[in-house]
């Protein structure tokens, strides 16, 4: 069946808004910008525009391959959205954890730092733990299957292919605002001082924290729930 070109187009822009808006809350890069600012503390100005957009491109790329085969890979190991949520969480909690009971390096601290933290180990680190958890964690991964599953029409393929292809600009268009976030983080961090920016680093660290034990405990109760041991949300 042939569909008119227009309702393809308007089915695009539909599944594109459909994703954007429905993975962008959660995704949320201004909230991870300060965590990349203080990860990348000992690379030049060139290696953290590097660093920015390897993980914009990463993310880009996670995106698009959750939403196309995010549901089918977890249906072929057996693996349920609720453990996903849990092992994730527990990767974001730890993590967060860790930086907010990071002490504010020194200078000596720094120096080690800066000498430690080379391009290629900032390459390694470009996606774990800076992509994922840290920029697309596992709500992030979650969301974004079951965007990928709606847009999936039962009408017919080309409605699919035309839903599909919206979700994969979608997933460009995140990782362009995640590159180009992280990429002037630092200047707009720098505005707040060195005080402002431990302040504001601790307060993303506790808040990053929080949303690690929220989604394991989503995950529980969304395994509790399948167990008739509470009520379903």
């Amino acid at each position: 069946m042939n569909l008119p070109f227009l309702d393809l187009l308007t089915a695009f822009g539909q599944s594109l808004l459909f994703a954007f808006i429905g993975v962008l809350p959660i995704l949320n890069p201004l909230a991870t910008a300060p965590l990349f600012v203080d990860q990348a503390r000992g690379l030049s100005d060139q290696g953290r525009v590097m660093l920015a957009h390897r993980i914009g491109k990463n993310v880009a790329i996670l995106l698009a391959v959750t939403m196309l085969t995010g549901s089918y890979v977890l249906r072929f190991f057996g693996v349920s959205l609720p453990a996903v949520r849990i092992a994730g969480g527990v990767i974001v909690a730890s993590i967060a954890w860790r930086m907010l009971n990071t002490q504010q390096a020194t200078t000596d601290d720094a120096t080690q730092m800066a000498q430690a933290l080379t391009e290629d180990k900032a390459r390694v680190k470009a996606f774990y733990p800076l992509t994922f958890p840290l920029t697309c964690g596992p709500g992030t991964i979650s969301v974004a299957i079951a965007v990928g599953a709606s847009l999936h029409s039962r009408t017919s393929i080309p409605m699919s292919l035309v839903n599909l292809s919206g979700g994969l600009v979608a997933s460009l268009l995140l990782g362009l605002l995640v590159a180009v976030t992280f990429r002037y983080s630092s200047t707009l961090l720098r505005r707040l001082g060195d005080t402002g920016q431990v302040v504001f680093m601790r307060l993303m660290a506790f808040i990053l924290l929080c949303v690690g034990v929220e989604i394991v405990w989503a995950g529980v109760r969304a395994l509790l729930a399948g167990l008739g041991v509470v009520d379903a949300q």
